[in-house]
C-alpha cells in the first residue's frame, strides 16, 4: 500500500518508544495480499460505528498460508503495537487473566543468597503481586493481538473467559480490578484446519468474530512474485515448475488425508535451495516431501500424483537446462 497512513486507526494516539518498537515493520519482500487489503478497508470503513465495529477478525487456513505475516501486516497497516498469544490444550484462566505471585523483596532476596538458600522461616513476610497476562495487557493498552490455535484449549471455563473478553464492550474481571476493552484493541484469531489436536472452533467464540479469511495457497502468479521478492531468485521458467509442484502436492495431501502441508515456507525454502545450487528433483524431497511425510505409502502417492502431471519430468528437464547453462558459463 503506497500510503503508509491510509489505513492507521488512531493517528493522533501517543505512543511509548516500547510500544513504537512492537509495531510490525514491513520487510521489502512484503506483498500486500487481497486478504490484507479487504480486512484493511473493512476494518477503517467500520471503526467508528459503534456497534458496526470490526476489531475480532479469524484467519483460517492449512501451515503456511501467512496468517501470522497478514496479523504483523495489520499490525503495520493500523499503526498498533503487536503481539501474540499461542494457545495450549492445558491452558487455564491463569493464561487468559494473570496470576498471583509471591514476590520477596530484594533485600530479603540477598538474606536468602548469603544464608546458603536456607528457607524463608513461617513468620516472614512474603508479598503477592498480580501479573497479567499478555491477553490482559494488550486488552488493556490497546494493542493488536494475535490469539494462535484457540482450537487446541480443553478448558470449556478458559473459552467462556476469552468469549466473554471479546465483546465489542467486554470487559476482564482480574483479582484486582475489573479492566474494560481499550478502543483500539484488535484481536486476530490464527487457526490452522489441519493441526494436530484441533477441534472445530466454539461456536460462541466464532460467533463474536466479524470478519473471516480463508487462506489457502495463492494464485500461481502471486507465489511466484512472492519468491522472487523472498529470495531473489528470477528464473520464472523454473519457479513456474516448482509453484506448479506445491499446488499438486497440496491437493494430493489433501485428497489422501495426509496430514503434513505442502505451504508457501516450502516453496520458498525449496526455490531458494535451487537458487543456491541444489538439484530441484533432490531437494524437492528435503525441502517439501519429507516435510509433508515421510511415510513411504504416502510418499508414492505424491510421487504418482507428480508423474500424472508430467512434473517429475519437467524437474529432469529443469535440471538439464540448468547443467547446460553452467557449461556455457564457465
Amino acid at each position: 500500500m503506497n500510503n503508509q497512513e491510509e489505513y492507521k486507526l488512531s493517528p493522533t494516539r501517543q505512543l511509548s518508544d516500547i510500544e513504537k518498537g512492537l509495531i510490525w515493520k514491513k520487510p521489502l519482500s512484503h506483498k500486500v495480499s487481497e486478504e490484507e487489503l479487504r480486512i484493511c478497508k473493512e476494518i477503517k470503513r467500520n471503526w467508528h460505528r459503534g456497534e458496526m465495529k470490526i476489531a475480532n477478525i479469524l484467519l483460517e487456513g492449512d501451515a503456511g498460508s501467512g496468517k501470522t505475516q497478514l496479523a504483523k501486516a495489520l499490525s503495520a497497516e493500523f499503526g498498533l503495537p503487536y503481539t501474540k498469544v499461542t494457545c495450549f490444550a492445558d491452558m487455564d484462566k491463569s493464561d487468559i487473566i494473570g496470576a498471583i505471585l509471591p514476590v520477596i523483596s530484594s533485600e530479603r532476596l540477598e538474606q536468602v543468597e548469603s544464608a546458603e538458600q536456607s528457607v524463608l522461616k513461617e513468620d516472614d513476610v512474603v508479598e503477592y503481586r498480580f501479573y497479567p497476562s499478555e491477553i490482559v495487557r494488550a486488552y488493556q493498552k490497546g494493542y493488536l493481538l494475535e490469539i494462535q490455535e484457540p482450537t487446541v484449549i480443553r478448558d470449556a471455563a478458559v473459552l467462556m473467559a476469552l468469549n466473554s473478553a471479546l465483546e465489542l464492550d467486554g470487559s476482564i474481571n482480574l483479582p484486582t480490578e475489573i479492566i474494560r476493552r481499550h478502543p483500539d484493541f484488535i484481536a486476530v484469531i490464527t487457526t490452522n484446519r489441519s493441526y494436530a489436536g484441533t477441534r472445530p472452533l466454539n461456536e460462541a467464540l466464532r460467533d463474536r468474530v466479524q470478519h473471516t479469511e480463508r487462506m489457502d495457497l495463492p494464485t500461481k502468479e502471486i507465489m511466484i512474485e512472492r519468491a522472487i521478492s523472498k529470495t531473489g531468485y528470477r528464473d520464472e521458467k523454473v519457479l513456474d515448475v516448482l509453484a506448479d509442484i506445491i499446488i499438486i502436492l497440496d491437493k494430493t495431501a489433501r485428497a489422501n488425508a495426509i496430514k503434513g502441508v505442502a505451504g508457501m515456507r516450502s516453496f520458498f525454502y525449496w526455490a531458494d535451495a535451487v537458487a543456491g545450487g541444489a538439484l530441484a528433483k533432490e531437494s524437492l524431497y528435503h525441502k517439501v516431501i519429507y516435510k509433508i511425510t515421510t511415510d513411504s505409502e504416502e510418499i508414492k502417492l505424491l510421487e504418482e500424483a507428480l508423474k500424472s502431471h508430467g512434473l517429475l519430468a519437467g524437474l529432469d528437464q529443469i535440471e538439464m537446462e540448468l547443467k547446460k547453462k553452467e557449461f556455457l558459463m564457465r
